[in-house]
């Protein structure tokens, strides 16, 4: 249920390689606006601590330009790979900070749980996710999977707060 207060969530879909990035405010009446989105594509050819400065440096900018009063963030899903993993915790690992810099409350949320608060169903397939979020919300087409899954990120927040 909402507060008396309109909120601005930064839902994050982290990533090193590709960081889904989006800015949800919900108003006192509980309606929720897109009111930033990007997916972050840092350097392939730079090494690991350029492309983590590069988050860090984005990440910071993100809040310079916006008032964030929580941050929403994917859990890490542990794959097969897991030089991956941990170049995506790293990742994880310097939003965090940032956000802790900043005194600003930092909530995860896990894919099964994601996938509930946005379908009712945490076996959904990404095309329903999408579909369920153009729903909820005003999203411009043509956005990366990477800038849905921040954005739904955002609105499970949003939904559970």
């Amino acid at each position: 249920m909402p507060n008396n207060k309109s909120i601005n969530i930064l839902g994050i879909d982290p990533g090193y390689d590709r960081l889904g990035i989006a800015i949800v405010a919900q108003d006192i009446h509980g309606k929720d606006t897109v009111v930033h989105s990007e997916c972050f594509t840092t350097n392939k050819n730079a090494d690991i601590h350029e492309r983590l400065r590069a988050i860090g440096e984005r990440i910071e900018k993100i809040f310079e330009d916006y008032v964030v009063d929580a941050v929403a963030m994917e859990t890490l899903f542990i794959t097969k790979n897991q030089k991956t993993a941990m170049r995506v915790a790293e990742a994880r690992g310097i939003i965090i900070y940032e956000a802790a810099k900043r005194h600003i409350p930092v909530f995860e949320y896990s894919p099964m749980q994601i996938k509930t608060a946005i379908t009712s169903d945490g076996t959904s397939d990404k095309t329903r996710m999408i579909k369920m979020v153009h729903m909820l919300v005003n999203v411009p087409p043509k956005k990366l999977d990477d800038e849905y899954d921040a954005i739904a990120v955002a609105l499970t927040h949003s939904a559970v707060r």
